[in-house]
């Protein structure tokens, strides 16, 4: 249903008539998400504020569009800067209700895939938790030294006031342009009027979203493929040219994966999972002479699954010196 409701957002200019039965659903989620945002008065009047800055990383499409990367380039890109920076997160698909803190052993289970990648390559102080605004204050209450919140995926999260808010797009752009179910937003295009900066991972998509707010171009640089479960061990892409390789993606749009080992020069067999996908050791097994490359989100929830040889394909979101400078005008002072 996932694959087939991400075809129909993104392949076709209007709903597909298979969708209309979903038309009641549709007017619900409209109205209760314009309820919610008039109740906290426009998402930045009312809300709970905490004692540092919060850059919010999120998007108006439901899935991915690199947020992830995104936060480490900007964790890091802080760090350079002199500043102090922590990361909450909802931990989508954890099992965690209350504030917790992650580190880089603990079981995406339990507090999600993402937060416990950032964990791994941050180096930073990363907190889960539904309620956001309980998650900030539990971070900063055990890390006195954060100066600057990164909240990931936090733009319809309301309740926690926030400085500076980024609005991710990859090549699929807004789809057909209509709300969920519908269509991909979880908000209106209207709703890119009060974000700071729009970011848009890969080629710009055909039909773009309307300028109402500074763009930025980010591309995902790849390095070199880490053995799973050995990060110290490391391989070229040249020296896994012409093996039997299984390409597994279970993230927002699993073909910007497939699209980067074809950039490698790298022949792969694709198989594509649901954002989030909870990998089995079957679903893993393609034969004795297989070997199965994966990116870093997909790695944290299957080492151990494959018994056979697989790979990690890091990446590094490079981002121009003017968004970081447009983020730090706004959040030094406060």
């Amino acid at each position: 249903m996932n694959g087939w409701l991400q075809r129909v957002w993104y392949e076709q200019r209007r709903p597909s008539p298979a969708l209309w039965l979903l038309l009641p659903l549709h007017v619900l989620f409209v109205i209760v998400a314009g309820l919610r945002r008039a109740w906290w008065q426009g998402g930045r009047r009312g809300a709970r504020s905490v004692p540092v800055p919060v850059v919010v990383v999120g998007n108006l499409v439901a899935g991915g569009a690199g947020k992830t990367p995104t936060v480490l380039w900007l964790a890091k890109a802080l760090q350079t800067a002199g500043r102090q920076p922590g990361i909450v997160s909802r931990g989508y698909g954890g099992q965690t209700a209350l504030p917790q803190a992650v580190d880089a052993e603990a079981s995406p289970i339990a507090v999600g895939d993402e937060p416990v990648l950032l964990a791994r390559r941050s180096g930073v102080p990363v907190w889960v938790g539904r309620d956001r605004v309980a998650v900030a204050q539990g971070l900063l209450a055990a890390h006195p030294e954060v100066d600057v919140l990164i909240a990931d995926d936090g733009l319809q999260h309301y309740r926690l006031y926030r400085d500076v808010e980024l609005a991710l797009f990859d090549r699929r752009g807004a789809g057909n342009g209509w709300r969920l179910p519908l269509g991909p937003l979880r908000e209106p295009l209207a709703r890119l009027a009060s974000v700071d900066a729009v970011i848009c991972n890969g080629e710009p998509p055909v039909t773009w979203p309307p300028r109402t707010a500074p763009r930025f171009a980010m591309h995902l640089a790849p390095g070199d493929f880490l053995a799973l479960g050995e990060p110290a061990r490391r391989c070229a892409a040249a020296d896994l040219a012409g093996r039997n390789l299984h390409a597994v993606a279970g993230i927002g749009d699993p073909s910007r994966f497939f699209a980067t080992l074809k950039a490698l020069g790298l022949r792969v067999v694709p198989h594509p999972f649901p954002d989030h996908h909870a990998y089995t050791a079957a679903e893993l097994d393609f034969g004795p002479d297989a070997v199965v490359l994966m990116t870093e989100k997909d790695a944290v929830k299957c080492a151990g699954l494959c018994a056979g040889e697989a790979w990690v394909l890091p990446v590094e979101a490079m981002l121009p010196p003017a968004l970081l400078a447009l983020i730090l005008e706004k959040i030094n002072g406060r």
